[in-house]
């Protein structure tokens, strides 16, 4: 007769459980996989292992292992493998892709959240898995790639898009052996529905005429129609690639970064009474005071600062541009701030890569960033439309020559 045992295997067990250990859920995952695989295998052969049967059509022929990733970490699934043919378990391994979904979805995230390879390594070693290569890395982020490219190819279709925002980044990328910088441009417009959506972005070698050229072009293929305003900085070639391929589209230059370009023409003890002259323009009540203040504007400075009057008269034309709008509308078109907001977003998601190592990697990432900004616009989590009263008047209807309806916005200027 033997000893009652001191051990209660049921209350160890509950005890491991209730504690998470990695250690017992792997082992407690890696017996009952090898047992579904081995019953698997069974069922294939038409007999179980040892089993003498006339039904068998097919023998065991040992093991082979594999690593198979989990939230529970690195498991070693042992495959069956057969004397005559071959056995894979679909239904649990995906074939030269062992990873499990979620971890796939874990680590893309990451890598769209900002998170470098480095810091990816040590957090699916915590997770328990072995590690994670660069190129394993790399890998799972081209998942993002299809649904990049569905997005930065969608058909343009809620127009039209009477305001529409450019602006371009700057970022380095290597290339045939040594690093460059590139230009993402990137373009935001306004629907017809009021809100704003992201259009569109291309990776471009110089931020030219010919990169601009190349960018409205696309977004034109793709259904970009009623553009009346287009908002930026002074880039080179943008005013040329408007008017060659957005007829009857004007161009209104960002005041921020025109205050930031003045600025650099006025001397510094000068440049508090200049800025705030610059910024009474702004804040008139209709076209006609703005225009006024202006003229104001350039007497003051005309005589002790010929430098600064001339940037601003050659510039009036440009920075006045929203005031052939409604007054309801000028906060919203006057300044390049909603893509100041995504230039943000991109650069604190982009700085951990640093240095990219091709294009297509600056298209992933900065394209999945747009996409999740859009989603959110689309969900009004984050609203940069247009106020009810805007809405109104953008909606006027008004008769063509045609005889077809439009909709255009009031005091819609031409190029």
């Amino acid at each position: 007769m033997t000893a009652p045992s001191s051990i209660d295997p049921a209350r160890i067990l509950q005890d491991h459980l209730a504690q998470a250990s990695p250690d017992l859920l792997r082992q407690l995952l890696t017996t009952f996989i090898n047992a579904l695989l081995s019953a698997d295998a069974d069922a294939v052969c038409g007999a179980a292992w040892g089993q003498v049967s006339d039904e068998r059509t097919n023998r065991r022929n040992g093991y082979r292992h594999r690593d198979f990733d989990t939230r529970a970490g690195t498991i070693d699934v042992a495959i069956p493998k057969l004397r005559t043919g071959s056995y894979f378990p679909d239904w649990l391994l995906e074939r030269r892709r062992r990873a499990e979904a979620a971890l796939t979805t874990v680590v893309a995230t990451c890598y769209l959240l900002g998170v470098s390879t480095r810091r990816m390594d040590k957090l699916v070693q915590t997770l328990g898995i072995t590690g994670l290569s660069r190129s394993q890395v790399s890998q799972m982020a081209k998942d993002l790639d299809a649904q990049v490219e569905d997005f930065r190819t969608r058909p343009l279709d809620a127009g039209p898009y009477t305001f529409l925002a450019a602006d371009a980044l700057t970022m380095r990328v290597r290339e045939g052996g040594r690093v460059v910088k590139v230009a993402v441009l990137v373009a935001t417009g306004v629907n017809a529905d009021g809100h704003r959506e992201v259009l569109g972005v291309q990776v471009a070698t110089a931020e030219s005429g010919a990169g601009w050229l190349a960018f409205f072009r696309d977004l034109v293929a793709r259904g970009l129609t009623g553009v009346k305003l287009v908002t930026s900085d002074a880039h080179a070639g943008l005013v040329e690639a408007i008017g060659a391929t957005l007829p009857g589209a004007a161009w209104q230059r960002c005041r921020t970064h025109y205050a930031a370009n003045l600025m650099a023409k006025c001397p510094k003890a000068s440049w508090p009474a200049v800025k705030a002259m610059l910024h009474s323009v702004y804040d008139q009540v209709d076209a006609p005071a703005v225009q006024a203040q202006f003229d104001k504007l350039l007497d003051a400075v005309q005589t002790q600062l010929p430098d600064v009057h001339a940037h601003l008269d050659d510039a009036r034309g440009d920075i006045l541009a929203f005031t052939g709008f409604p007054k309801a509308l000028w906060r919203q078109i006057w300044s390049n701030n909603p893509n100041e907001r995504l230039n943000r977003e991109i650069r604190r998601r982009t700085d951990v890569v640093g240095i990219f190592p091709d294009r297509t990697s600056i298209i992933r990432l900065v394209g999945a960033v747009l996409a999740e900004q859009h989603d959110e616009w689309a969900e009004g989590r984050r609203y940069f439309g247009l106020d009810a009263l805007a809405k109104a008047r953008l909606t006027l209807i008004t008769t063509t020559e045609t005889g077809q309806e439009e909709n255009t916005p009031t005091g819609a200027i031409s190029a």
